[in-house]
């Protein structure tokens, strides 16, 4: 009878302790701010990663500079990055400037070739 006792005393001991346990992590209190990632990349950049062609279309007319960089990346770098050809099409048309390098000396072409996005590949090539 005294092992009985003891061994139900050591169970409800143990279970209130994962109980306490559990309710002091369900209320404990960070001192951290959450943090949230959010993209750097501007929003015209952004239409052209989606392959949106009616909002970049949209967002030139509205104003968006098609040489403004964004990430240190052109526009046409990023359509060229992500293979997105009718949007090279566009923002060449609109007067990107397909000479121009980012802050490492690349071109627009190199990064269609970093993602061997050959329609991109091809365009750029016939267009330099």
């Amino acid at each position: 009878m005294k092992n009985s006792i003891l061994a139900i005393f050591m169970v409800a001991s143990i279970v209130s302790t994962v109980s306490a346990s559990a309710m002091d992590m369900a209320t404990v209190s960070h001192d951290y701010e959450q943090t949230t990632f959010k993209s750097k990349v501007n929003p015209f950049c952004m239409a052209i990663v989606k392959g949106d062609l009616e909002a970049v279309k949209k967002m030139i007319e509205l104003g968006s500079d098609v040489n403004e960089r964004s990430e240190g990346m052109t526009p046409l770098m990023y359509a060229a990055r992500y293979n997105r050809v009718d949007i090279i099409k566009v923002l060449v048309e609109k007067g990107a400037n397909i000479k121009a390098r980012d802050s490492k000396g690349y071109k627009a072409i190199y990064f269609a070739k970093l993602s061997n996005a050959k329609e991109a590949i091809a365009l750029l090539e016939e267009l330099s």
